[in-house]
């Protein structure tokens, strides 16, 4: 159930384009036609999902402060948190040069529709927020950042698909003027960031009572200590 809440999680309420708007410039360039879409999305599933769990091992067994305690103790102050984004745009360059070239091995007609934004994966931001947020959130096991990282990457295909989809139809549309090409595109994301909102309640509840079991938890004990404390001073008077 952990894995099921956080996977639907970085889709729907932490979605890379509609809650934090990363990887805009991929987003719009590459969704006039589905086929393309489709295509950069799936890299995009793919250099997230092999990322953001590399990342990981570098963060905990590396970058943080005293992550390098298990080559012996005496490496136990050291802290190489200064080395962060070179080393995550290092791997996320690395798979993705190895993206570019199956693509360009198996399917040259994509590679050559993708043209230079294949490669700029290496630069997109929602590739590097992917790590960045997977750092921030301190997961626990690689399994959680793994699930996250193809979370996230479902959830920017899902978003370059919608908006390519409706693009190729109101391409027959009668678009004022004034808003055709990237100005319609701009209101179409926003009215599709606004609808994913209402995912934002979706797996809140728990967390809540979660919330509230922890503070009358609290509460409980901290008048059981006001009330101990009482009692030993009415016991010394």
């Amino acid at each position: 159930m952990e894995y099921l809440e956080l996977f639907l999680k970085s889709i729907f309420i932490d979605n890379m384009v509609f809650a934090f708007f990363l990887g805009m410039c991929s987003y719009l360039a590459v969704s006039k036609k589905v086929s393309t879409a489709v295509g950069l999305g799936a890299a995009v599933i793919f250099v997230l999902a092999i990322t953001v769990p590399l990342n990981f091992l570098l963060d905990k067994y590396i970058l943080r402060e005293g992550a390098l305690v298990w080559l012996g103790p005496e490496y136990a102050d050291y802290d190489l948190s200064f080395l962060t984004f070179i080393l995550f745009i290092a791997t996320i360059a690395t798979m993705v040069q190895l993206v570019e070239i199956i693509v360009e091995k198996f399917s040259p007609s994509l590679y050559n529709s993708l043209g230079i934004f294949l490669p700029l994966i290496a630069v997109n931001c929602a590739i590097l927020g992917g790590s960045l947020f997977m750092q921030q959130k301190e997961f626990a096991t690689i399994s959680h950042a793994a699930v996250y990282g193809i979370g996230s990457g479902i959830g920017w295909f899902l978003a370059i698909l919608a908006i390519a989809a409706i693009r190729e139809k109101i391409r027959y549309s009668n678009v004022p003027a004034p808003l055709r090409g990237l100005g319609i595109t701009f209101i179409l994301t926003g009215l599709m960031a606004i609808g994913f909102m209402s995912f934002g309640g979706m797996l809140t509840g728990g967390e809540e009572e979660e919330a509230k079991k922890k503070e009358t938890v609290q509460v409980k004990e901290e008048t059981a200590k006001e009330v101990a404390e009482n009692t030993n001073v009415s016991i010394l008077k």
